[in-house]
Order: C-alpha cells, then sequence, then structure tokens
C-alpha cells in the first residue's frame, strides 16, 4: 500500500492542511482543484481513514489527519533539507546563534525548524533565550540577542526593525464535541459571543483577540481566563467554553483523551502571523545569516 503513495499526493495534502480549503490549496501548487481533492481520496483511500472533516467553508484535519500531517511534513522536510545544500556546506560554519522566542513560537513553531537547522549546521551552537515580546523587541534593538522569533502581528511599527514574516497560522472556533455551534455550517462572531468564551492570556493574547472582536462591534461572554495551555484545551473539552485560537497551537485532544473540535468561522479574523526581527542597519554574523536564510527557504518565504 505505502509503495502506491506519491510525493506529489503527500504535497496536496500538505497543502490542503495548510490552507485549510483544497481550492486554495489547489491555487498554492498551481494545479486544479479535482487534483488536490483526488490527492486526498486516494491517500484516505490507501490509509483507510479520514484525513479531513469536510465543512461548508473548508476543511479541518481529523486526529488521524494531524498524525499523518506531522509524518509527511517530516518527509517533506527532510526532503527538501537533502535537495537545497551539499552536504559539504554543512559542516563548514561554525559559530554561534544569540536567538530570543516567546512562548508560543518556542512550543509550538520553532523546535521542528531548530532540529532541521541543527543537523543542517551541527557546528553551530543555538543559545536560545525565551523573552516576551516586548523584551524581544529591546533585545533586538540594543543588540543583546541577533535574532528575534516572535508573534509579528503583535508588534506595532514592525518598520523599526528588518523582519520577515514566516506563517501565518488561521484562526478557528474551538468546541467539545456536541456543543451547539458546530450544528452551524460557520459560526460568526454574533454567534459565538451568546456562549462562555475562555481567554488565552500568553503572548498577549487577551489584547490580540479583544483587537479583533471590537473590530466586529462585539465583544466575547469570557467566563475563564488561563495562562496554560493545556488548561484551555481542557476547560474547552469539558464543555466550559470554547474559544478562538490558531492552527499553530491546534491539538484534537486534550490531555484527559477529550476531543476537540475546530471549525472556521464566517467573520474576518486576522490569522497570527510568527517571524523574525533582526537590527535593521546591524550586519549578521555568518551564524545568524544562515539562520535567518534558512528559517524564510524552510518556510517558503
Amino acid at each position: 500500500m505505502a509503495n502506491d503513495v506519491t510525493l506529489r499526493q503527500l504535497r496536496y495534502f500538505a497543502a490542503a492542511a495548510r490552507a485549510g480549503r483544497f481550492s486554495m490549496a489547489a491555487a498554492d501548487e498551481h494545479v486544479s482543484q479535482s487534483a488536490v481533492t483526488n490527492a486526498v481520496l486516494a491517500l484516505e483511500a490507501q490509509l483507510g481513514v479520514r484525513l479531513f472533516d469536510r465543512h461548508p467553508h473548508g476543511v479541518t484535519l481529523t486526529p488521524e489527519g494531524h498524525n499523518f500531517h506531522r509524518r509527511t511534513q517530516d518527509i517533506l522536510d527532510s526532503l527538501d533539507d537533502a535537495i537545497r545544500e551539499p552536504g559539504f556546506q554543512r559542516y563548514a560554519l561554525r559559530g554561534t546563534v544569540r536567538i530570543a522566542a516567546s512562548y508560543t513560537v518556542l512550543g509550538y513553531f520553532l523546535p521542528d525548524l531548530l532540529a532541521r537547522f541543527r543537523r543542517r549546521y551541527p557546528e553551530v551552537v543555538l543559545d536560545l533565550v525565551d523573552l516576551d515580546r516586548p523584551e524581544i523587541e529591546a533585545a533586538v534593538a540594543s543588540g543583546d540577542v541577533e535574532l528575534g522569533v516572535a508573534l509579528l502581528s503583535n508588534v506595532e511599527k514592525r518598520d523599526r526593525f528588518g523582519h520577515q514574516v514566516l506563517v501565518r497560522s488561521r484562526r478557528q472556533l474551538w468546541t467539545a464535541s456536541g456543543h451547539p455551534l458546530l450544528s452551524a455550517s460557520a459560526p460568526s462572531l454574533a454567534d459565538i459571543a451568546r456562549y462562555p468564551y475562555i481567554l488565552l492570556e500568553v503572548d498577549e493574547g487577551e489584547r490580540s483577540t479583544l483587537g479583533y472582536w471590537r473590530t466586529h462591534g462585539l465583544q466575547p461572554d469570557i467566563a475563564l481566563r488561563t495562562r496554560s495551555m493545556e488548561a484551555l484545551r481542557g476547560l474547552v473539552a469539558h464543555g466550559f467554553g470554547v474559544t478562538m485560537l490558531s492552527d499553530m497551537v491546534y491539538r484534537p485532544w486534550s490531555l484527559e483523551g477529550r476531543k476537540i473540535e475546530a471549525m472556521p468561522i464566517t467573520d474576518a479574523v486576522p490569522p497570527m502571523e510568527a517571524g523574525l526581527l533582526w537590527h535593521p542597519r546591524a550586519t549578521l554574523a555568518k551564524p545568524a545569516d544562515a539562520f535567518r536564510q534558512f528559517m524564510m527557504v524552510a518556510c517558503g518565504v
């Protein structure tokens, strides 16, 4: 069965998982929508599992889809690393890169990328510092760190820095299985406002969340606030409230093994943007510049 799976199918599946819509994945891959749909259907038939839940306004990964997507991305990343750089260049670079990163990017975005960079440049030491976004900006501005990795969507006047968005992660509604909102094809913020809301406060979550609610002239019915992602998952999974967070941090199960559903909403909500910051006038040392270039290539920008 595995011999029948092609790299093209894996690439189209990964594009669909990233975009959340087969039509957008087809546009990203410059193919017809039927090519993406057929690739996903073939994979589902070969694997004997459903990889996506289909909704009127998009698709979301099933738990089996999440597991398969993680393995698919490992395969595609490894192939990309093998093709892009001759082996002799990997061992020629030595030194240290001092990087500051915030909670969300450290926990949910950077680990795989750091591991890939280390495989490519094994003699480069990554000196990683955990800081909040304002502290990252100050450290980059003062030269205490060479690069910052943060939620750029929270950075005001980002043109003060050299910067590059690496990923835009859509925000979706999270609910417990069986929640009434799941019966809607795609709920609106007004629909969501009728139910208790659980607010994640890390990485300026309250500021960014209330900002896009205010844009639509609404506010959520905040029942609970937490700085713990796992506490939030458990509370949502047990039906204490709903939340809206990005696909970057979504996992389909709480620690207790309860299902968490994710679905798109009808209102325009800005994606969460994560990316790089550096001093606009500083000349990066070769290891830091290699890390910057690696991140941009690895994230497809």
